[in-house]
């Protein structure tokens, strides 16, 4: 009996190892409707593999999403703050255009 048991583990390790190797994509549409009309719409994607295998095939989100990695936030913070300079720099010129056209026209109207 531990002699099946064995056979039993290797072989489930190997199903395993090759469907993390190669991966495998589940993909499936849930749609519920009443009397023709459809509600609501669920798409599912599934895709299990290993992480090189991922990487492999372009699917590395998991690196980019501030909520799994702290790297993702430090990009994502440093991007926040170079667009929050830029838009700091764009209003200021702004207000020195506004003020500068007020200073010419009370000028003119002298």
């Amino acid at each position: 009996m531990a002699l099946e048991h064995s056979t039993q583990s290797s072989t489930i390790v190997d199903v395993l190892e090759k469907i993390l190797d190669k991966g495998v994509v589940i993909a499936g549409d849930i749609t519920v409707g009443i009397a023709d009309v459809e509600l609501l719409t669920i798409k599912i994607r599934l895709i299990v593999a290993s992480v090189d295998k991922a990487k492999e095939i372009g699917m590395d989100w998991w690196e980019t999403d501030p909520y799994l990695t702290s790297k993702a936030s430090d990009n994502n913070t440093k991007a926040l703050e170079e667009e929050n300079k830029k838009l700091h720099e764009r209003l200021e010129l702004l207000e020195k255009s506004i003020a500068a056209n007020r200073l010419n026209s009370t000028e003119s109207n002298y």
